[in-house]
């Protein structure tokens, strides 16, 4: 088959009242600049619906676009007939006929927007399944578990009928939710946090700690990548920040509690992070935290880490299960990129036994006898690199042979 249109269903903003019209606005530009390479489509806008006339352009090009769209939370292929029943008819049997595997059992259910329509809905189920079963007796009426559900929806701009609903990446459009700062090591974690973040509408900006020369330049570029894609995704031109963090990280490993020296950095790298937030107008910070997958994650760390910070801490992996945010990293094409050998700082330093319930007042006590601790902050922050990635662009590293997820 060979659709007329794309249906496009929107997703959970749908609630919101009177700012309904702007998360609509948001996501039609963001479906117009999916479609845009597409040179002979039209964006057909509806309430609650939106419309793409395909004008012989490939569906299978666009679909495959629009499941990475936030706010889109399904679509289908369909095929337009005119509102008359011999044509509705027709269309009908052309699309149950494409269906493979042919199915065994179908029904049909019809929505009935243009009251004006002569036939009622329950009439339409009868009139429209009796013509395709008696084209295809080898078919049964199945209303409870059909194989096939010919869905034929009746409104002012005509009748379209579909048996496909595609999901879609759902959630809200990017940037309707505001802005905030993501900490993205070069782990598979924080870029699937990153994911799910833009997935409810937040604008991000990331944020990079690295500790040259400890770290090598391929850690750099592997995190460039990472914002790449996320950036990719996004469809929008997105900021990394990159932080130097080897003076800081030194320091701690002189202070002689090896134990302290993940919470010790953690709380550094959020007071950076909340400093970069300030300055971006950022209002909140993403972690890629989940509760008891490492010694920093434990409910204890997160609360003596945390407690340096003003800004709401949002943790969208937090009760995840290692194997669920892998699955998500491969689903999304970050994961290939996350496991490529290349240390962070985060992985420096790294003791036998780090702590797992620090004390707030003993850490506190441990940052006032580090020399020039606020100092260092401050120029880390002065000091930071920033890069604009844009979507389109390709860097140098993902050149070389790493553009197979993308």
């Amino acid at each position: 088959m060979k659709p007329d249109l794309i249906l496009i269903r929107f997703g959970e903003f749908t609630i919101k009242g009177r700012n309904r019209k702007q998360f609509e606005r948001r996501l039609v530009e963001q479906v117009r600049r999916v479609v845009s390479p597409f040179k002979t489509v039209k964006l057909i806008q509806t309430f609650g619906r939106l419309y793409i006339e395909l004008n012989e352009e490939s569906y299978e090009a666009i679909a495959k676009e629009l499941k990475h769209v936030f706010g889109i939370v399904s679509f289908s292929p369909v095929l337009r007939a005119e509102m008359e029943l011999e044509s509705i008819r027709e269309r009908a049997l052309e699309l149950m006929l494409s269906c493979v595997p042919s199915p065994r059992t179908f029904k049909v259910s019809v929505r009935r927007v243009v009251k004006s329509f002569p036939h009622e809905s329950q009439a339409m189920n009868h009139l429209v399944g009796g013509h395709v079963l008696r084209a295809m007796p080898e078919l049964k009426v199945d209303v409870r578990n059909p194989e096939v559900e010919l869905r034929l929806e009746l409104q002012p701009e005509g009748a379209f009928l579909f048996t496909d609903v595609v999901p879609a990446a759902g959630g809200f459009p990017y940037g309707t939710n505001g802005k905030a700062m993501l900490m993205l090591s070069g782990g598979i974690d924080s870029p699937v946090a990153g994911y799910l973040a833009m997935r409810k509408g937040l604008e991000i900006e990331a944020i990079h700690f690295h500790s040259y020369p400890f770290t090598s330049d391929q850690a750099k570029e592997k995190v460039i990548t990472l914002a790449r894609r996320l950036c990719e995704i996004s469809g929008v031109p997105m900021k990394l920040h990159l932080v130097s963090f080897t003076e800081i990280q030194t320091s701690f490993t002189q202070c002689n509690q090896d134990h302290l020296i993940i919470t010790l950095m953690r709380r550094s790298m959020m007071r950076i992070a909340q400093k970069l937030a300030e300055k971006s107008g950022a209002l909140g910070i993403v972690t890629g935290d989940s509760l008891g997958q490492v010694a920093s994650q434990t409910l204890s760390s997160m609360n003596v880490i945390g407690r340096t910070v003003d800004l709401p801490l949002l943790r969208p992996l937090i009760m995840s299960d290692k194997q669920e945010i892998i699955n998500l990293a491969e689903e999304i094409g970050t994961f290939a990129t996350s496991i490529l050998p290349y240390e962070d700082c985060c992985t420096l330093f790294v003791p036998k036994s780090p702590s797992t319930n620090p004390n707030l007042n003993v850490v506190m006590k441990v940052e006032s006898f580090i020399p020039r601790l606020d100092e260092m902050i401050a120029e880390a922050v002065a000091t930071t690199e920033e890069i604009v990635l844009r979507p389109g662009e390709q860097h140098e590293a993902e050149q070389a042979g790493q553009d197979d997820w993308f």
